[in-house]
């Protein structure tokens, strides 16, 4: 396939990206490489932000404090 390229770049065709959201483009020996980056999985940030409720022993007691 060829495109035009023009002062702003190029398009890069929409089918070519399968379902990613999100690519990394970068420059490697004199080629353009476009990469889809990986879908984040919201599950997997579970517990960075915890809240803070006022019991030290929360993370380890979780069960004790839930069904207390």
């Amino acid at each position: 396939m060829k495109v035009k390229v023009t002062e702003n770049g190029v398009t890069v065709p929409r089918e070519l990206l399968d379902d990613a959201e999100e690519v990394e483009i970068r420059k490697e020996n004199g080629k353009v490489i476009v990469t889809p980056l990986p879908k984040v999985d919201p599950i997997l940030g579970l517990g960075e932000n915890p809240v803070a409720c006022g019991a030290p022993d929360a993370s380890e007691q979780l069960d004790r404090y839930l069904f207390a």
